[in-house]
């Protein structure tokens, strides 16, 4: 299945530049996973020791925040997207 990863532009960085990327997988986690081999220094920025992902990092599967589904095991279907929206600090 063909999912499609939007990156922030700062994450983007770690994966040669690329903002959208062509991943596959059944679960989130899969994609997720897909990502990290494909680039490794994207890896520990979107999931953690345990291959959770981050509580200050927000998943959204078509408009959907993933946190309100099964997480990581959220399944995926072909043509979906899937945007990363890290937390936002300041002052």
């Amino acid at each position: 299945m063909s999912i499609t990863l939007h990156l922030p532009a700062v994450l983007g960085r770690l994966a040669e530049g690329q903002r959208a990327l062509k991943l596959d997988g059944e679960t989130v986690g899969d994609v997720v996973n897909d990502a990290a081999t494909r680039f490794p220094q994207l890896g520990p920025r979107l999931k953690d020791e345990e291959g959770q992902p981050y509580a200050f990092v927000t998943f959204y599967l078509n408009d959907d925040d993933i946190r309100l589904r099964n997480g990581f095991e959220t399944p995926v279907s072909d043509g979906d997207e899937l945007t990363i929206v890290p937390a936002i600090a300041g002052g």
